[in-house]
């Protein structure tokens, strides 16, 4: 598994379109692709799944937090030591995500997770 291998960016767009309709409408497909060009993001393809990370540095920490993952659950517990080896191997101290809680509870959770923060959002008129 290779994070920049965009040999298969087509087969797996609409897992990755899947779990951008979660994401409130901040990014695009077209956004994602971009920043996965420019390697600001990471794109993880699975047989039946993908995910998007990116790198988060802070003076005292690193950080490679997931962004998208879609698809199959199966698989993406799989992908899932792969991809924090990888973390590990550049440097992070720290992985993170926001997602539904029952992601938690289903299979997170027994892999060491813990809730750590609740992500709370309001959107804004310009009126």
């Amino acid at each position: 598994m290779n994070a920049y291998d965009l040999s298969h960016w087509d087969r797996c767009r609409p897992f990755i379109e899947a779990a951008l309709s979660f994401t409130g409408g901040t990014h695009t497909i077209e956004d994602i692709k971009r920043a996965v060009d420019a390697n600001e993001m990471q794109f993880w393809p699975g047989q039946q799944s993908a995910v998007i990370t990116e790198i988060q540095s802070y003076p005292q920490a690193k950080g490679m937090h997931y962004f998208l993952a879609g698809g199959d659950l199966e698989e993406l517990s799989r992908m899932r030591p792969i991809l924090e080896r990888w973390a590990l191997s550049i440097g992070c101290n720290r992985v993170t995500l926001a997602g539904r809680r029952g992601w938690l509870r289903t299979f997170l959770a027994d892999e060491g997770y813990e809730e750590k923060w609740t992500v709370m959002s309001k959107e804004l008129n310009h009126e």
